[in-house]
Formats: C-alpha cells, sequence, structure tokens
C-alpha cells in the first residue's frame, strides 16, 4: 500500500480514536427506519440479528443462507422477511439500508464489497478476512461508495475497555509499557462435532456456494459445521479469537501495525484432519517499543481468556467480565472493577457495538469498530499465521504494510 494511500484511509479514522467511556452512551434507536438485511443465518448471525430486533427502528426484511434449515430458523425470527439462498439477490431489495454479514470468514471479503457497492452500510462479523492481501480493497470499497463498515470487535463499545483506557492507558498511570500478553484457552467452539443431521448433506444445504472461492472438495460435514478447524476457511484459533485481544491491544496503545512476526504450534493432540492448530503460540513486535503475544491450547487442561499490559509502574489485566490494576511495589493494593452485566442472555458489550453502528447509520459518523481498525486487527493476526505455515520470522514493513522478502 502506498504512503499516499495508506494516509488517506488513517485519516478517515480519526474521528473514531476520540471515543471514551465518558462520552459512549447506549443508543436508543436512530430516528428513521432502518431495514436489514442478513446474509448468514448461523448461530452468530441469528444472535446477532436478535440485537439488532432489540430497536424498534429496525425491521429484518431479508435473510439469505445456502442451508434452507437456517433460513426457516431466520424467519421464525423474522416472519416478514423475504428469504434467499444468493446473497447477490438478497442486495437487490429495495429500500434495504443496512446489511449484516455473519458468514464463515472466506465470503467475508467478497460480500462486504459487493454489499458496500450495491450502497449499503454494512456489519461484518470478524475478522474482516480471510487473507492479509483482502483488507485494503474492503476499506476503499468503503471510503469511495461512502458506507458505513462496522466490523464486529465488540470491546470496541465494551464500557469497561473504554473506562480501563480512559484510566490506566491514557492517564500514563502505567507507566511505559513493554508487553502485552495475550492468552485464550480451551476455547471448546473449535471441537464442534457434526450432528447426525448433517453427516448426509441435506438436500437444502448447497455446498458447492458454501465452498464459493475455495477449491472444491466432496462434501464435509466436518468442514461445514466446524469450518474454523480448517485453514481454507478460516485461520484459527488466532484469527478467530486472537484479533480480538489484539485490537484491545492496539486500542490501548494506539499502535495497530507490527514490525515483526514469529508463530509455533500444531495440531498436537486433536487428530480429526483440522488444519488449523489446535495449540498456538504468537510473537508479535511493535514500533513503539513493546511486544504483544499470544497463547491458545484446546487441549482441556486449562481454560481462560484476558489480557495483561504491563508498565513500569503496573499491570493493567482485563477480560469481558471485569478488569484489575496491580500498581508496582510491594504491598500495593489492586483496584478491581467489575463489568456491567448485561441482561438475560443479552450480550451488553455487543449491543453497544450494533446500538453504535445504528447511530452511525443515521449521522454517518466514523464507528467503533471502523473497516480500517477491522483490517489492521485482522492484518496483524494473519502475521501470526503466515510466520505459524512459513516456519520463519516475518518482518513487516509498517508504511506500506508489506511483508519484506527474506
Amino acid at each position: 500500500m502506498s504512503t499516499t494511500r495508506r494516509g488517506f484511509l488513517r485519516g478517515a479514522t480519526q474521528g473514531a480514536a476520540a471515543l471514551s467511556a465518558a462520552s459512549y452512551v447506549r443508543i436508543q434507536g436512530a430516528n428513521r427506519r432502518i431495514n436489514l438485511g442478513l446474509i448468514g443465518c448461523g448461530e452468530r448471525g441469528l444472535h446477532d440479528m436478535g440485537l439488532f430486533q432489540r430497536n424498534d427502528n429496525v425491521e429484518v426484511v431479508a435473510v439469505a443462507d445456502i442451508y434452507g434449515a437456517n433460513i426457516d430458523r431466520a424467519q421464525q425470527k423474522a416472519p416478514r422477511a423475504q428469504a434467499f439462498t444468493e446473497y447477490r439477490k438478497l442486495l437487490e431489495v429495495k429500500d434495504m439500508q443496512a446489511v449484516l454479514i455473519a458468514t464463515p470468514d472466506h465470503w467475508h471479503a467478497r460480500q462486504t464489497i459487493d454489499a458496500l457497492a450495491a450502497g449499503k452500510d454494512v456489519y461484518v462479523e470478524k475478522p474482516l478476512t480471510l487473507t492479509i492481501e483482502e483488507g485494503p480493497d474492503i476499506v476503499k470499497a468503503a471510503r469511495v461508495n461512502d458506507r458505513i463498515c462496522q466490523v464486529g470487535m465488540q470491546q470496541r463499545s465494551g464500557r469497561h475497555y473504554l473506562q480501563a483506557k480512559a484510566e490506566y492507558i491514557d492517564s500514563g498511570k502505567i507507566g511505559k509499557v513493554t508487553l502485552a500478553r495475550t492468552w485464550w484457552h480451551g476455547n471448546t467452539y473449535h471441537l464442534r462435532r457434526a450432528p447426525a443431521s448433517l453427516q448426509t448433506r441435506p438436500s437444502n444445504l448447497d455446498w458447492a456456494r458454501f465452498l464459493g472461492p475455495v477449491k472444491w472438495r466432496d462434501y464435509d460435514p466436518q468442514q461445514y459445521f466446524n469450518w474454523r478447524a480448517y485453514l481454507d476457511f478460516g485461520g484459527g484459533q488466532i484469527t478467530d479469537l486472537f484479533t480480538h485481544w489484539i485490537d484491545v491491544v492496539h486500542m490501548f496503545m494506539g499502535q495497530d501495525i507490527p514490525v515483526s512476526a514469529v508463530a509455533a504450534g500444531g495440531v498436537f493432540q486433536y487428530k480429526d484432519g483440522r488444519t488449523a492448530p489446535d495449540t498456538i503460540n504468537v510473537l508479535l513486535e511493535y514500533p513503539t517499543e513493546f511486544t504483544a503475544t499470544f497463547e491458545a491450547t484446546l487441549a482441556p487442561g486449562i481454560r481462560g481468556a484476558a489480557i495483561e499490559i504491563c508498565g513500569t509502574q503496573g499491570r493493567l489485566w482485563i477480560d469481558r467480565n471485569r478488569y484489575e490494576f496491580h500498581p508496582a511495589g510491594r504491598g500495593a493494593q489492586p483496584v478491581i472493577v467489575k463489568a456491567e452485566a448485561g441482561e438475560g442472555p443479552v450480550d451488553l458489550m455487543t449491543l453497544d457495538h450494533v446500538n453504535n453502528f445504528l447511530e452511525c447509520v443515521e449521522t454517518r459518523k466514523l464507528p467503533n469498530g471502523d473497516v480500517l481498525i477491522g483490517h489492521r486487527s485482522a492484518q496483524a493476526s494473519h502475521l501470526g499465521n503466515i510466520a505459524y505455515v512459513q516456519k520463519r520470522r516475518l518482518k513487516f514493513d509498517p508504511v506500506r504494510e508489506e511483508i519484506l522478502p527474506l
């Protein structure tokens, strides 16, 4: 990416960086009606759609999926929605302002660019991309078409994340940060087994359309149901989990482009045909003299997920439920703050992220998880995966955003 183009993309995000816990409030809804289309009616898509539907000004008018059973479940929650098996037909629906995309990662770039080109504002689940090369084209599509594009990295709207950032990072209380540790162990979603109903391809499941841009292979129930375990469809734990955590590091540190990456791991425990590692360690280095790490294993002996920002004056530990600040020095007492609880099954942080998107559809301001932010977090994760696959230390040019040759 040229310096001029990079500056153009960066300049468009300056407003989003100014958000803080004090200024961010829960949005009750836009002033005009927003007709929404859903592409990808699986578990995550229906969850997100339900959060959109909590806003009285949102109506789901169209749903699309390659599996008829998923469409049926979506229409139970949105009975007036038109149904499509081809997402491009959904994009032709008149008077539909916004699209929610919750498909597997290998479809994100194509569907997001097509939706933006069709004049729709887009909320797309993370990671934004399957490959490191796809990001700039999606950012360009959002900017050229003057569309709002929010990536589903809900920590950007998390009230206790914003509060912790303001209190300890922005204030300088943490001192100079030299290390950001992240981990996510025991995420059993990556171990899911296809149910009996999928062992033989259902007649209303379009396998060829599911594959899309991916090289042909015969129907495989595991690759359909647990696609996160296969590098043809996603980036495994690195892009599914680390993308969330490295985005928080980027938000806290004000740095979002690494200069080097190294990784190690493998399929050490679950020899079930998966190609994404079940155990992985990633180390990224940033130009302002700090490193960020990620470790994850699916082995059942350890669980938990958190981030720890380590500075000369203390360390900030944070997850989705609380944060703790531990001042440096013997006998110093930690400060512990719990996150505000959601109501029942409602994920308050994601609801705030959805409402921020809806507000920005109305105001045309950049959202908390703007497309460029999503590109940079996915890019950092991809560097970890590329280093793992190539089994070498990568050097990355932070100006041109290119992997340097050996």
